[in-house]
C-alpha cells in the first residue's frame, strides 16, 4: 500500500491475510452525539470506537486553543494503546462522512510518529455499499504495547500564519457560507482569514463519498495556488475537516500543515483581523451553484 488512503477491498484482503491490524471507528459530526450509539448499531468487525471530543483534543479552553486542541502527547499515548493498538500494527480509520471526521484520527497517529496508518476511502458507507459484513454491540479491546513519539506532521501556529499568507497558500476547509461569512453558527465571529482560499473538505470527494483521484485533486489544488515550492496550510473551524485537506494534499503529492487553533482560536482571539463576503478563492467551478 501507498498514500494515505485503503480502499474497502484492500481493507478486506487485509484483514483475510492474518496481518495484524487495529480498525478505528471515528463516528462523529458537528452537534451530533450519537457516535457510540451508530458503532454499537453496526461496525466494521473488530473496530474500536474513538470518542472524538474525548480521545482526539484536549479540553477547549476560553479561544486559546480553539475547540479542539491536540492532545496532551502523553495522554494520547495512553489512549492509543487503550484503543488496542501494538507495534507492527496496520491500523485503519474510518467514519461515515466521507473521512472528514476519521481524518483527525489519521493526522493524530501521524504526528505520534506511526507510518502504517490509513483512512479508509469512502469509510464504513463503502464497506457497507461493497457487500461486506457488519457487526453490532461494544468492542472491549486488549490494550495494546504501541510506542509512540510526538511532533512527526507539519504544525501551523497562529502567529505563523501571515508568513504563509505572504509566501505560501493558506486552505481554508470550511463549507462557503461560512468562509464568505454569511453564517457562523459556533464561533464568535463569521468570515476567514484574510488572504485565506476556500477549499470545502467535501469537495476533496466524488458522489459516492470517495476521493477524487491524486491527478483531479493535484489540478484542482493547483488551479487554487497551491505550489510544491511554497508553504501550504490548512485550518477549518476547530482542526477537524481540515485534516481531510492534508490527506487529500498528501494524495496529490503536497505536504501540508494543520494548524489545529483554526478558526476556533482565530475568532475568539482580540485584535485578529477577519474577512468577509470576497469570492477571490472559492472551489474551482462551484461559483455559479450559489
Amino acid at each position: 500500500m501507498s498514500g494515505p488512503v485503503i480502499d474497502v477491498q484492500t481493507l478486506q484482503e487485509l484483514l483475510a491475510s492474518g496481518e495484524p491490524v487495529a480498525l478505528l471507528d471515528v463516528r462523529w459530526a458537528l452537534g451530533h452525539t450519537d457516535g457510540h450509539k451508530q458503532h454499537e448499531r453496526g461496525h466494521i468487525p473488530g473496530a474500536v470506537y474513538v470518542d472524538l471530543e474525548k480521545e482526539l483534543a484536549a479540553p477547549a479552553g476560553k479561544g486559546a486553543g480553539g475547540r479542539h486542541p491536540l492532545p496532551d502527547p502523553e495522554d494520547f499515548h495512553r489512549t492509543v494503546r487503550r484503543w488496542g493498538v501494538s507495534q507492527g500494527d496496520t491500523v485503519v480509520v474510518y467514519d461515515a462522512v466521507g473521512g472528514t471526521s476519521a481524518a483527525r484520527a489519521w493526522w493524530l497517529l501521524r504526528h505520534a510518529g506511526l507510518e502504517s496508518v490509513y483512512l479508509l476511502d469512502g469509510g464504513i458507507v463503502a464497506w457497507h455499499r461493497a457487500g461486506f459484513a457488519l457487526e453490532g454491540g461494544p468492542v472491549e479491546p486488549v490494550p495494546g504495547n504501541v510506542e509512540l513519539s510526538w511532533g512527526r506532521m507539519p504544525v501551523l501556529e497562529m502567529w505563523d500564519v501571515p508568513a504563509v499568507v505572504a509566501g505560501g497558500r493558506l486552505l481554508d476547509a470550511r463549507a462557503r457560507e461560512r468562509y464568505r461569512g454569511d453564517r457562523e453558527p459556533v464561533d464568535p465571529r463569521a468570515g476567514h482569514i484574510p488572504g485565506a482560499v476556500n477549499a470545502p473538505a467535501a469537495h476533496n470527494l466524488t458522489e459516492e463519498g470517495t476521493f477524487r483521484t491524486p491527478e483531479e485533486l493535484r489540478a484542482v489544488y493547483e488551479e487554487l495556488g497551491v505550489r510544491r515550492d511554497a508553504p501550504v496550510a490548512v485550518y477549518c473551524g476547530s482542526g477537524v475537516s481540515a485534516a481531510h485537506n492534508v490527506v487529500a494534499l498528501e494524495v496529490a503529492g503536497y505536504r501540508a500543515a494543520l494548524y489545529p487553533g483554526s478558526w476556533s482560536q482565530w475568532s475568539s482571539t482580540k485584535g485578529s483581523p477577519v474577512a468577509v463576503g470576497t469570492r477571490a478563492g472559492e472551489w474551482p467551478g462551484t461559483a455559479k451553484k450559489r
